[in-house]
């Protein structure tokens, strides 16, 4: 019998090349500059529109703050009001964007146990949120009264708030949450109309609530609707 110290299968062996990280795909690398050329110009669009006013603001003066072409805003985002659109993504997102709201609570929510847990996600989440999106609630309000197509999107926005908030008014459910005789839908008009924009505006901005404040009426107001 051979030695098997002596075996080619013994000989020493060169050192194994370390896995390389995958190279991005061209259409993935024109992906994220798509998706970063957007965020340049949400952000140009929001720091100008909160200086200037919606009306004030054109799409020149946002492509000449964002580095791009006036066509290139068109072919990647939209026209003005889709602009201001994505300032309110933007800044609904805050740290998690690109991901959007939706993705983000259906997370924060599956993470829940108990119906508490569920309505301290809601406060803190309004909490949150409010502090990054009042001042572009406040452009969109002023830009409503005077601009029709700004007002359907504040109507359409309020509407997907809604329908959103039927998917936490679930969650509770299937916690045994929700006191009985009140429906889904029911439950999701109570979260919208408590965590409304305007509500936190005018209790923190107005009235000079804290934010702790805000964050312990919101749990107890949510509790004593929901459950």
């Amino acid at each position: 019998m051979d030695d098997p110290s002596h075996s080619p299968a013994s000989a020493p062996q060169p050192a194994a090349t370390p896995t390389e990280s995958p190279v991005p795909t061209r259409r993935s690398r024109r992906a994220m500059q798509t998706l970063a050329m957007k965020t340049d110009i949400a952000e140009a669009a929001r720091a100008l529109m909160l200086e200037r006013g919606y009306v004030a603001t054109s799409i020149g003066a946002i492509a000449d703050e964002a580095g791009v072409a006036v066509q290139t805003i068109y072919n990647s985002i939209g026209n003005k009001s889709d602009v201001l659109s994505a300032v309110l993504d933007l800044a609904a997102a805050g740290p998690a964007a690109p991901s959007l709201v939706p993705a983000v609570m259906r997370e924060r929510i599956a993470a829940t146990r108990t119906p508490p847990d569920v309505i301290a996600v809601l406060a803190d989440w309004f909490a949150e949120v409010h502090v990054r999106t009042a001042a572009v609630f406040q452009v969109i309000a002023q830009a409503a009264a005077v601009d029709p197509e700004i007002a359907k999107l504040e109507q359409r926005r309020a509407t997907q708030r809604l329908v959103n908030y039927g998917e936490a008014a679930a969650a509770l459910r299937e916690r045994r949450g929700l006191r009985r005789g009140l429906s889904d839908h029911e439950a999701a008009a109570l979260i919208w109309s408590i965590g409304h924009p305007q509500v936190y505006r005018t209790l923190v901005g107005d009235v000079g609530w804290s934010l702790d404040a805000y964050r312990s009426w919101l749990r107890t107001a949510l509790t004593a609707a929901l459950s």
